[in-house]
């Protein structure tokens, strides 16, 4: 089994910052991706912003600029950390996880989600 732990989400007004932290534990033999997808209510799951084990990144257009992925490989953390946050981005913060077991078998998981509030 593995676990997701996240953290940090909150309440913040606009235009503040957060930092969110997922911690990957069990059996996962490597780890190859990690990411941060949003939901907000009634809309659909949507990519935050990605990276791969040697370090490369990808983030939503929305997001550019504003928003910081990175991650300790060596205590399997994923970091978000989120300035100028904008109203519209209320939603549950989803860490999610890719990489493979000790068959070679790629398995991805996710977390239970942590709730962020950007009030006016």
């Amino acid at each position: 089994q593995v676990q997701l732990e996240e953290s940090g989400g909150g309440l913040v007004q606009a235009g503040g910052s957060l930092r969110l932290s997922c911690a990957a534990s069990g059996r996962i033999f490597s780890i190859n991706n990690m990411g941060w997808y949003r939901q907000a209510p009634g809309k659909q799951r949507e990519l935050v912003a990605g990276i791969t084990s040697g370090g490369g990144t990808n983030y939503a257009d929305s997001v550019k600029g504003r928003l910081s992925i990175s991650r300790d490989s060596a205590k399997n953390t994923v970091y978000l950390k989120m300035n100028s946050l904008k109203t519209e981005e209320t939603a549950d913060y989803y860490c999610n996880v890719v990489g493979t077991n000790g068959f070679g078998i790629p398995v991805g998981y996710w977390g239970q989600g942590t709730q962020v509030t950007v009030s006016s």
